[in-house]
C-alpha cells in the first residue's frame, strides 16, 4: 500500500507520472539536484518527498505501471 503523502506532493508526483511516465522519477531527481546545487534545503526536501511518492505509486501500480 502507498505511503500517505500530502496533497501537493501527491499532485506533483501524479503530474510528473502523467507527463513523463516511467521517467518521472528521473525527472524529479534532476529537479532535486537543481535545488541541492542552489543550497535550497527546503526545496530539496520537497523534491525528495515527491521522489518517494513517485516510487511508492509506481511500486503499487498494477501491470506495467503506465497510468495511461
Amino acid at each position: 500500500m502507498a505511503e500517505e503523502f500530502d496533497g501537493p506532493t501527491r499532485s506533483a508526483a501524479l503530474a510528473l507520472m502523467a507527463q513523463y511516465g516511467h521517467d518521472a522519477e528521473v525527472i524529479a531527481v534532476m529537479r532535486a539536484a537543481e535545488y541541492a546545487a542552489l543550497g535550497d534545503a527546503e526545496g530539496l526536501a520537497a523534491w525528495d518527498d515527491i521522489i518517494a511518492c513517485i516510487s511508492s505509486l509506481q511500486s503499487d501500480a498494477p501491470g506495467d505501471g503506465n497510468l495511461n
